[in-house]
């Protein structure tokens, strides 16, 4: 497989993943994301504002928060996030003590 058609497969795939979790599994909560897999939504949005700064675009938080997420991060909570539960916060404390 050449370079350019790796980097598409890539990007197709992260596009998908992006729908998944920003459309098909909009229930999921990143604090169970981050309980299970050490990662979510955020991160996600962090690396791609990371790559962007990389090759020299500017980007802030919020602006790759945006771009990930397809809203803002109001918007994202309004419509889609709860209330993390005690057991979460006590899940995320346990698994994320560094």
């Amino acid at each position: 497989m050449d370079a350019q058609t790796q980097l598409e497969i890539e990007a197709a795939a992260f596009r998908r993943m992006r729908q998944h979790l920003m459309q098909d599994r909009a229930d999921v909560q990143n604090i169970d994301m981050m309980n299970l897999s050490g990662f979510c939504r955020n991160c996600l949005s962090r690396w791609y504002q990371e790559a962007a700064n990389e090759r020299g675009i500017e980007m802030s938080k919020d602006e790759g928060r945006e771009a990930f997420y397809g809203m803002t991060m109001d918007e994202w909570k309004a419509n889609y996030q709860t209330e993390a539960t005690g057991e979460q916060q006590a899940k995320f404390t346990e698994t994320h003590k560094d």
